[in-house]
């Protein structure tokens, strides 16, 4: 089975960054090898949270481990999520290249730069590196409706102009934009590669707990590890985390662990053309 790379965040209560990726991908049936950027008690968007954030020297320290005990040459894939620091960025950065150098990994780049209201919450220069170093590098980018338009300098707004923001970072890569637009009672995904241009919608669902871009990104890299064509993993991955969605409302955390096992064979959701 495919052994996948994960560099996020992690936290000790709930299911955001590697805590929502890596029981996804066992789910599927991927082994992973995680890496955390971060190590909190929850997410911070609780009251209280407290953690402390790994230094990229540390994780330059494990990787250089995994190296030496050659199990490095079994990484089939690539997913980077929540990078909070530069040098976090260049650790990824160095890290593609180097894998490159062997057998180039499929990699999936989930840009956790920021969204509508804070805006950008990572280190500014940190979100600089992920969009003129580190997403060049993916085969496949994840961002949500404001990272696109903060990585292409636009300000999208309707299911045409997210579209056509997307295409301009897709080129030979696959852009699947999360929570792209909303209205009607309904939330829409678009997927874009080259001219292809599909939407997903699923429900809209209020007070959805944290953690559904990161469990989104883990079903579309492990449903495409396991040969889904791209319209396919992209529909069967929405479809997913619209079931962890629904179970979850309500909740303060995802209720992943009652539903990962369905999520992750969840039926593709149907998709339109833009």
């Amino acid at each position: 089975m495919p052994r996948i790379l994960a560099l996020s965040s992690q936290v000790a209560r709930g299911h955001v960054g590697l805590s929502a990726m890596v029981p996804a991908l066992h789910a599927i049936g991927h082994e992973v090898t995680a890496l955390p950027t971060v190590v909190l008690s929850n997410h911070p968007g609780h009251p209280a949270s407290a953690g402390t954030r790994i230094p990229a020297e540390t994780l330059g320290g494990m990787l250089d481990a995994l190296w030496r005990n050659g199990w490095m040459d079994e990484v089939a894939a690539v997913v980077t999520g929540y990078l909070p620091a530069p040098d976090h960025v260049e650790l990824a950065v160095a890290t593609l290249r180097r894998l490159g150098e062997r057998r180039r990994p499929l990699y999936l780049c989930d840009p956790v730069l920021g969204d509508d209201a804070p805006g950008i919450y990572i280190d500014p220069l940190a979100a600089a590196l992920i969009r003129d170093r580190l997403a060049p590098l993916a085969d496949v980018l994840t961002p949500n409706r404001f990272e696109t338009g903060w990585l292409t300098g636009s300000r999208p707004e309707t299911r045409d102009e997210v579209a056509g923001a997307a295409s301009r970072l897709a080129g030979s890569r696959l852009v699947a934009v999360t929570s792209a637009t909303a209205g009607d009672g309904r939330i829409e995904n678009l997927l874009v590669h080259g001219r292809s241009r599909l939407r997903a919608a699923v429900p809209w669902i209020a007070g959805v707990p944290h953690g559904t871009g990161d469990l989104f990104a883990a079903f579309l890299l492990g449903h495409l590890l396991d040969g889904q064509g791209e319209s396919e993993a992209f529909a069967c991955a929405v479809a997913g985390v619209d079931l962890v969605v629904r179970a979850s409302a309500g909740r303060d955390e995802l209720d992943l662990v009652s539903t990962v096992g369905a999520a992750a064979r969840a039926a593709a959701c149907p998709l339109e053309p833009v």
